[in-house]
């Protein structure tokens, strides 16, 4: 009998371990402002920390130049304190990297502070913008992010901080900009049921979302003045259609039933450069493609 309960508990024991869930993974998403992380991969980010995963997000620019009336160090570290409340909100690291905001380059320098922020948290994943947007910092953060890309694992690039022993998987945010070629969406996660969340997250860069995009845009007088009113706008105003090709990659991971009941989305492209992933690997990077 002593036999037999041996013998069950030891297919127990395995049955567990062959159906437990892989092991977290680190993600690192860069953007080139204090809020672009948020927009482009903040739903995600929100789904994945609540599966366990963890997740930073790095601004490359402190921001000190994105809004109509102040600048400089006084907006800057009024930026920094937005990041730190939209990572609690979101549940995730926030670094901002102290390189002036609209002055950014892909120099060497600077290759070297992302080279080392990606290794310093392990990345598994690294998500950051496309090289090409109508915002230079946003293309240079791209460029920095790929010449990083195969640098990450070379031990005598950046000594100071060890190496990866795997080069990552790098992703791509969703743009709009068709040229030189336009976003491939490989990856489309639903982010329907934490859309809320992400939306009071994003509320936390008041200088940005109620200030300075309003104003460059030419709509701050819709602004509303209270804050639930806000947080209602700004929901409006982050809400649009999904894109054809977006809805066919989304049927693709969700099914046609599933994704016909979809409100909010966030695509990713695969980069060309670092770990190509596989359709398995792509559903441990995203456990929420499983379903």
């Amino acid at each position: 009998m002593r036999k037999i309960f041996l013998l069950l508990t030891l297919i127990y024991a395995v049955s567990l371990c062959l159906h437990a869930q892989s092991p977290p993974l680190r993600i690192i998403m860069v953007g080139a402002h204090p809020d672009d992380c948020d927009g482009s991969g903040g739903g995600t980010a929100i789904l994945l920390a609540a599966m366990g995963h963890q997740v930073k997000f790095v601004s490359v620019t402190n921001g000190d130049a994105g809004h109509q009336t102040q600048g400089g160090g006084a907006l800057a570290k009024r930026r920094m304190a937005e990041a730190a409340e939209a990572g609690k909100r979101f549940g995730v690291a926030y670094d901002v990297l102290d390189n002036h905001d609209g002055e950014l380059v892909p120099d060497l320098a600077t290759r070297l502070q992302v080279i080392r922020k990606i290794r310093e948290w392990n990345a598994d994943v690294v998500i950051a913008h496309r090289p090409n947007d109508y915002h230079p910092d946003h293309r240079y953060t791209g460029v920095l992010v790929q010449d990083a890309a195969y640098m990450v694992a070379v031990p005598n690039v950046a000594p100071d901080t060890p190496p990866l022993k795997k080069n990552p998987v790098f992703l791509y945010f969703q743009d709009y900009f068709q040229k030189p070629n336009p976003f491939r969406p490989d990856v489309v996660i639903d982010i329907t049921t934490v859309f809320d969340k992400k939306i009071y997250a994003l509320a936390a860069h008041e200088s940005q979302y109620f200030e300075w995009l309003p104003w460059i845009a030419g709509y701050i007088s819709e602004v509303p003045a209270g804050a639930s009113e806000r947080l209602a706008w700004l929901a409006k105003r982050q809400t649009e259609p999904i894109a054809p090709e977006v809805f066919k990659s989304l049927e693709k991971w969700y099914g046609k039933e599933r994704a016909s009941k979809v409100k909010h989305v966030e695509a990713f492209e695969i980069c060309e450069y670092g770990t190509q992933p596989s359709t398995d690997d792509l559903k441990k990077i995203f456990p929420m493609l499983k379903n």
